[in-house]
């Protein structure tokens, strides 16, 4: 079909159908353009996608991105525009969209750059013309815009930062400090380091969900709060007061006073609303050329991360424990609720995305790190060139890489310009012994000592977290009072708290992104942070598909977590139209818990593949968490589902583990080829090349890393090649073992403790019950913590924060 041709309804009745309505989530990732489709029930009903380097191999992207000299990474506008078109089309051939009720919707963290030349208007384009047709290349000022893997910026960053008085001065005006993706570093660096016509054309400027939002809905929409709160432009509102752009940044941004209200016009208005209400409805374009419901709402659409965010529902109730969401990605991120806006300089504060009016504010504490797939992808290069090595490695080797408890083994991977405290760290620092080494005696120690290195980072500055009360409860940092209440060993050494105890710690973690499909990786984390691990049931499943282990993005027919939370904040939008004021986070667990007992305890649905077999000889089914099935509707009480393997429709069972066998690892089995590839030079030509590289901003929307950079001989989790050259000279760490890997594979679900009304058996009781309720949300149990495991990182702790002070302070 043409184009450039109003499309019919494959669908007869189109949007006067009366079955029960649908809700669509969009998730404009780095990579793909994706889509997923629920119920009002929250049960999968459809799964679309848009690969920008295979289905719109025209516009010739790696990744979804250029590369450029000078750490700039940018993507084309016009791409994006075209795969909306696209995946509508997929969307309108395959399901009736008539039956959408709202949609929802999330972008990676980048700009678009409108020129200030006269545009067609959103609500009246043409239905017979494709959208991108509309809007070419021209319409932008910056046709190719920088993403969030951008660095470029970090120096114009770091110079707004020292304007504003140091980092925590910033964070404390404009809720964060510098980090080279923000809006107001990005601006200052068009208009110092580009040509100055792009700065003189351009009319106004949105965030990527802003403008997908405003394409889906017709009209110009304003930016969410969160999303003004990432830009290092926004001052955000306490006590009853509005929040507001600050004329300061903007002058020093536009570098005039006349500028920065000119840059003031660019940005627009910001809702304030709290995401829970409507922005519009769906525009008349996409009701005549696609066949909507002109009554479907159009939602705020929000940041990736905050959306993967959404999709765990993860609570706040600081009764059951802290709870925090653990995005692992091109940039790592760990993100909890938070009760009260503190901002410092050691975490960024977020509005949450989905709050009602009525409701008490919400907010979301954030850390970042954006040395996270890189330097994994290297390590795994130097010394393994195998995933199931390095998963093998990590797993083997000892805590702190060593049994001794005075030879500990510490290593810090700064490849990529960060923030604070790390903006102006870059290198590879280890130590052996408490002294500086350029390389462990023992190469086999590198993947755990990175692994290590990046999770023990977070769990020091959840510390931050929890200090600041921004969690709304006066935890202390040494225990919990009175006899409990334990010295601080590392005082001395500047560290605040005690490691010894939990009791400040999340009491469970939820992880997403490849890492996680590491057994090694979820188990470390759960006994650095004394925590249960969880992992969403459809990542698990997703895991299970050959080659698809180490991606950080679904497989075929699995939908992303930033996509199905856009569809669930439509869902609870369009409640709140029917049916008045709740709270989206209590109406999502109510919804789960309901589509769970009316399906007699069956897992929700993780994709909508046929059932999918292994590659082994029998040819058995691979045992899932979810249900793999097209078959749509949640099943009635009177007739529960029991799929194959896991799904905990009979309780108390469990997912056997899986071997998933890659292409490119039967290859390095075949030959025998463990050891790194790379000599000393390639290695510090690839360490050189890849400290260029950006980070996003979420772990789900990722590319393969390896297609980040080509050439480089680096792969990470998502790589759809591996460099298998026979090592050059470089020693290399021997791993024995097989070429296949193990995914991460959920735990039974524990049965109830016959005591469970009782007060002798609370720990289980409460074990139960949490597993029960996270069962419901689709979030699987994939690790416990091992206390004599958490005692012994405890004891590492405070020389690991040592040497990172040496590292910071270049000593």
């Amino acid at each position: 079909m043409h184009p450039n041709t109003k499309l019919s309804s494959p669908h007869p009745g189109g949007h006067l159908s009366s079955h029960s309505p649908w809700f669509l989530g969009l998730e404009l990732a780095t990579d793909q353009l994706r889509a997923c489709v629920i119920d009002e029930n929250l049960e999968l009903v459809g799964v679309e996608s848009v690969d920008f380097d295979t289905e719109l191999a025209e516009y010739k992207t790696t990744g979804g991105i250029f590369t450029t000299p000078g750490e700039a990474y940018t993507t084309p506008v016009e791409m994006w525009i075209k795969a909306l078109d696209t995946i509508l089309l997929k969307l309108h051939r395959n399901y009736d969209v008539g039956r959408i009720k709202a949609i929802g919707g999330s972008a990676q963290h980048a700009l678009v750059w409108w020129k200030s030349t006269p545009l067609p208007s959103l609500s009246s384009l043409d239905p017979h013309l494709a959208l991108h047709t509309h809007f070419p290349s021209p319409s932008f000022s910056l046709p190719n815009t920088p993403t969030a893997q951008d660095t470029s910026a970090h120096t114009h960053a770091l110079a707004i930062e020292a304007l504003l008085g140091g980092p925590n001065a910033m964070a404390i005006r404009v809720g964060t400090c510098a980090q080279a993706s923000l809006v107001a570093a990005q601006l200052l660096m068009v208009r110092e380091a580009w040509p100055q016509e792009v700065w003189a054309r351009t009319g106004r400027i949105q965030v990527a969900s802003a403008f997908l939002s405003s394409l889906v809905c017709g009209k110009w929409v304003p930016m969410s709060e969160a999303e003004a709160c990432a830009t290092g432009l926004w001052v955000h509102g306490v006590n009853g007061q509005q929040g507001y752009w600050d004329e300061g940044v903007l002058d020093i941004v536009g570098g005039s006073r006349e500028e920065g209200r000119r840059v003031r016009g660019w940005l627009g208005e910001v809702d304030v609303s709290g995401g829970g209400r409507k922005v519009g409805n769906v525009s008349r374009y996409l009701v005549d050329r696609f066949g909507f419901d002109p009554e479907t709402i159009v939602t705020s659409f929000t940041s990736d991360y905050l959306a993967s965010y959404l999709s765990c529902v993860p609570s706040s109730d600081p009764s059951t424990g802290a709870t925090a969401v653990l995005q692992f990605g091109p940039m790592d991120m760990l993100l909890t609720p938070a009760a009260r806006y503190i901002p410092t300089q050691s975490y960024s504060l977020f509005p949450h995305p989905a709050q009602d009016p009525t409701e008490k504010r919400r907010y979301i504490a954030v850390l970042t790190s954006r040395n996270a797939d890189i330097p994994r992808a290297l390590v795994r290069d130097m010394y393994t060139k195998s995933w199931s090595a390095f998963d093998r490695l990590v797993a083997i080797v000892p805590p702190g890489g060593s049994i001794g408890l005075d030879d500990k083994l510490f290593s810090f991977w700064h490849l990529q310009a960060d923030s604070y405290p790390y903006s102006h760290v870059k290198g590879i620092y280890r130590f052996e012994s408490g002294v500086k080494v350029s390389e462990f005696r023992d190469l086999r120690a590198n993947p755990r000592c990175l692994i290590e290195s990046q999770v023990l980072a977070f769990r020091i500055r959840w510390m931050s977290i929890v200090a600041n009360g921004v969690q709304g409860t006066a935890a202390s940092m040494n225990g919990e009072g009175g006899s409990a209440a334990l010295a601080n060993p590392f005082a001395s050494l500047g560290l605040s708290f005690n490691p010894y105890t939990p009791a400040p710690l999340p009491r469970r973690v939820i992880c997403t992104g490849a890492a996680t499909n590491f057994p090694s990786v979820a188990n470390l984390v759960g006994d650095a942070f004394n925590a249960t691990i969880y992992v969403p049931a459809s990542q698990v499943d997703s895991a299970q598909v050959v080659g698809n282990a180490h991606r950080n993005a679904p497989a075929k027919g699995y939908f992303s977590r930033a996509s199905l939370g856009g569809a669930m904040l439509g869902r609870w939008v369009w409640g709140r139209e029917q049916n008045g004021p709740s709270s989206a986070s209590n109406k999502m667990r109510r919804l789960h818990a309901r589509r769970w007992t009316m399906s007699g305890g069956v897992w929700a649905r993780t994709n909508v593949n046929p059932p999918i077999s292994n590659t082994s000889a029998t040819n058995s089914p691979i045992p899932q968490v979810g249900i793999s099935t097209g078959a749509t509707p949640t099943p009635t009480p009177s007739t529960p589902t029991v799929t194959s393997g896991l799904g905990f429709p009979q309780r108390g069972t469990g997912l056997s583990p899986s071997l998933v066998l890659e292409e490119e690892e039967y290859e390095i089995s075949q030959r025998g080829m463990y050891g790194a590839s790379m000599s000393s030079m390639a290695t510090m030509s690839t360490i050189g090349s890849m400290s260029s590289m950006g980070s996003m901003g979420t772990n789900i929307t990722t590319p393969d890393m390896s297609l980040l950079n080509p050439g480089s001989g680096a792969t990470t989790p998502g790589s759809v090649k591996d460099v298998n050259n026979p090592s050059s000279g470089t020693a290399s760490a021997t791993v024995p073992g097989a070429s296949t890997l193990t995914p991460v594979s959920a735990l039974p679900l524990p049965s109830p403790s016959p005591n469970s009304h009782s007060n002798s058996s609370p720990v289980s009781t409460t074990s139960y019950e949490d597993d029960l309720q996270l069962a419901q949300l689709g979030l699987a149990k994939v690790a416990e913590p091992d206390t004599d495991a958490f005692m012994t990182y405890a004891a590492i702790v405070g020389e690991y924060a040592r040497l990172d002070g040496v590292v910071i302070r270049g000593t």
